[in-house]
């Protein structure tokens, strides 16, 4: 499920000035479209940067937000504007509203399997801990703590973060898979670099335990924390790899969505971020 994409004026490889930002959310507080997240930073297009993507045969948005200069880099703007489905990113906020809530002690507590249906991956049917399920991007594992929160608490989390559009329809364990839930990879990249910083409105515990069972790897100077995505009920269907990058103290939230033509474009998320991170100096 897709909304419709944000109007904003972009200036290509031009920085647009933070004055300019506020009169274009004045103008669209009036105007049937989403709000960015941040009414403070600079935004920087770099389409050029698409070749990377297009060397890679794939199709996408990328945004990198460097919290500590304030800037936020855009390759194809519209898109990285649109809200889409978050598919398995939604695990992020999944298991920090999951620890807050208490339906699980610790991200070391065995969750029971139960599902109906086929698993998609061999590996998932079995239970496990979260710590676990997060790594192996464990759909009913994370269905099952759906399940236990509910829809009542999970209308107030998802306002509370103002996470995308924070709508859940009426499946509680299908929601962020099928729809309606829908988040920008702008808003995305503002809600882990928020995770990263611990400025969630949750508590300090929850976004350390969800911080360390996001550890991606940790290479030089630099660790990775990130969660795959993959929206399979999208039309096309839609590839994430969201996350942040943790370097001398500072911190570079990144958000990557592409379209997955054939499984094999599923492989190509890590690869083209890193490339795209890397350019960025933020790896």
């Amino acid at each position: 499920m897709t909304s419709p994409t944000i109007s904003k004026p972009i200036l290509t490889e031009r920085i647009i000035s933070k004055r300019l930002m506020l009169l274009v959310l004045l103008i669209c507080a009036i105007a049937p479209v989403f709000p960015l997240v941040a009414t403070s930073e600079e935004f920087i297009e770099r389409d050029s940067l698409r070749e990377v993507m297009a060397k890679n045969g794939v199709d996408g948005a990328f945004v990198g937000y460097d919290v500590s200069a304030g800037r936020v880099f855009l390759i194809n703007a519209p898109r990285a504007r649109k809200r889409l489905n978050p598919a398995s990113t939604f695990k992020i906020a999944n298991s920090l509203i999951a620890l807050e809530t208490g339906v699980v002690r610790d991200e070391n507590e065995v969750i029971p399997y139960r599902s109906e249906t086929p698993p998609l991956i061999r590996e998932w049917a079995r239970d496990m801990s979260m710590r676990e399920a997060i790594k192996l991007s464990n759909v009913p594992i994370y269905q099952e703590l759906a399940r236990r929160i509910g829809l009542g608490r999970y209308h107030e989390w998802l306002s509370r973060l103002t996470y995308g559009n924070a709508e859940t329809g009426s499946v509680v364990d299908r929601f962020w898979l099928d729809g309606p839930l829908a988040i920008s990879a702008v808003e995305q990249a503002y809600f882990v670099a928020e995770l990263a910083l611990r400025k969630l409105p949750l508590s300090r515990r929850a976004q350390d335990v969800v911080c360390d069972i996001m550890k991606y790897e940790t290479v030089a100077d630099h660790t990775i924390y990130a969660k795959t995505g993959w929206c399979r009920s999208c039309k096309p269907q839609i590839g994430w790899w969201v996350g942040w990058v943790q370097q001398r103290g500072g911190v570079f939230a990144f958000a990557l969505n592409i379209d997955v033509v054939g499984v094999a474009d599923l492989d190509k998320r890590i690869p083209v971020a890193k490339e795209l991170l890397s350019q960025f100096g933020a790896i």
